[in-house]
């Protein structure tokens, strides 16, 4: 049994829409940074805020592929039960002025709802559009990229300018490894550093 502080704290996450779009994914399957990033569409940063927070508070865990890349999956779940209790001396809305809200909200809902299903679909042709863009991407690669690392660490610039930190956690490539092969790519004048971040050389508009 929870006690009300960690119930206040487990409310606190669960108040992020982002944060239950995240749960509810994980819900579906493990998935690692980069897909929640693209199916949500959130930037990889702050799917790894979302994630690490969470994961603190042992709501998710992860496991490790072949690749290293980390798989986040519900540790565990949450189910919150609210009990509603009757207020006396409420004043009653008119019943034809409540009906009428309650079809102005129908209305509303059935517009939300189908808006939800066009960018749904729109969603899903992207997806495919960006798997067939990736493998072109590791097509033409082929005699420019040296190594599978590079080809991660190239596919997951593509998305944001990213730390090291952020790298390690989107592609599980440990971070001593890392600098080498950001050295290399960026020898081959396809990586620059902005700061502390890494980013694609000429795709980003000034």
């Amino acid at each position: 049994m929870l006690d009300s502080i960690e119930v206040a704290r487990l409310l606190d996450i669960l108040g992020n829409r982002n944060r239950r779009r995240i749960i509810e994914l994980l819900r579906q399957k493990p998935c690692f940074v980069t897909e929640i990033s693209d199916r949500l569409v959130l930037s990889p940063k702050a799917v790894i805020e979302h994630l690490q927070m969470m994961e603190r508070e042992e709501i998710l865990s992860f496991r490790l592929d072949e690749r290293r890349r980390k798989y986040y999956y519900l540790a565990n779940d949450i189910s919150i039960i609210l009990d509603l209790r009757r207020q006396e001396n409420i004043m009653l809305v008119p019943v034809t002025d409540q009906l009428t809200r309650f079809r102005r909200s129908l209305r509303k809902l059935n517009k939300m709802v189908s808006a939800r299903e066009d960018v749904a679909a729109n969603l899903r042709h992207l997806e495919a559009d960006i798997d067939r863009q990736i493998r072109e991407i590791l097509e033409n690669g082929n005699g420019i990229l040296q190594s599978e690392k590079e080809a991660d660490l190239i596919i997951a610039l593509t998305h944001y300018p990213l730390g090291i930190e952020d790298l390690h956690d989107l592609t599980g490539i440990p971070v001593d490894e890392l600098k080498p092969e950001l050295e290399r790519l960026m020898e081959n004048r396809i990586v620059e550093k902005s700061g502390s971040v890494y980013r694609i050389q000429g795709i980003y508009a000034e």
